[in-house]
């Protein structure tokens, strides 16, 4: 019985030591994004730097994912985090040059951080398993990033909307779905988990933006 209960408190030690260093490194890698948008920014990049960006930061993902058991897993994660952060810096030059652009941009960021908090703070209390979401959240990012480049080349308004609405929904869900997986210890590792949330309050943030700048007509 000693043995189980010893198991047991090792454990939620675990757990919260797990919990603490991915949000103190999520803060981090978020606000270091957010000095490389801010350079990026004043620099004036263009769309095209902006697409090279996006791609590299691609790359670096799995790089973080590869170095994650190691040290240089974090260096990696800034690099990823610094890298996405620049790559939005021309998208948010776009909407601030808007009339109203800076209360949309302010908006969307209070609106991501209401939906992170919130929901964080629900699983945390709650200490629900998400994990069953699972499946529905791949399958739900699956036709997303299908229906985003088919997009592309419809250009449909309506479609780009809905896909908008669509994102939210799905990083909302792995908000919860990535929070219980820290608190029931199906992820381990600070890093993984990290890289997770952050491009869930990633895209959170640039698909809010896109709806509240459409539904107030000046997208």
């Amino acid at each position: 019985m000693y043995d189980m209960n010893t198991a047991g408190i090792d454990s939620v030690l675990s757990t919260n030591k797990v919990l603490k260093n991915t949000y103190m490194l999520l803060g981090m890698t978020l606000a270091f994004s957010a000095v490389c948008a801010t350079i990026s920014m004043a620099m004036g990049l263009g769309h095209g730097a902006a697409l090279v960006l996006s791609l590299v930061g691609f790359g670096l993902l799995f790089v973080v994912h590869k170095m994650a058991d190691s040290s240089k897993g974090l260096l990696a994660i800034f690099a990823f985090t610094g890298v996405m952060g620049a790559s939005i810096g021309p998208m948010l030059n776009y909407y601030l040059s808007m009339p109203g652009g800076s209360a949309l941009v302010m908006q969307a960021l209070g609106g991501t951080a209401v939906v992170f908090f919130g929901l964080s703070a629900y699983a945390l209390t709650t200490r629900k398993d998400f994990s069953y979401m699972g499946g529905f959240l791949t399958v739900g990012l699956l036709v997303a990033v299908v229906a985003m480049i088919a997009n592309i080349f419809l250009n449909i308004p309506a479609l780009s909307l809905t896909i908008s609405a669509a994102v939210i929904m799905i990083m909302s869900g792995l908000i919860l779905f990535d929070t219980s997986r820290i608190i029931n210890g199906g992820e381990t590792n600070y890093i993984r988990a990290t890289v997770s949330l952050y491009l869930s309050i990633y895209n959170l943030f640039i698909h809010m933006l896109h709806l509240l700048t459409a539904l107030s007509g000046d997208d």
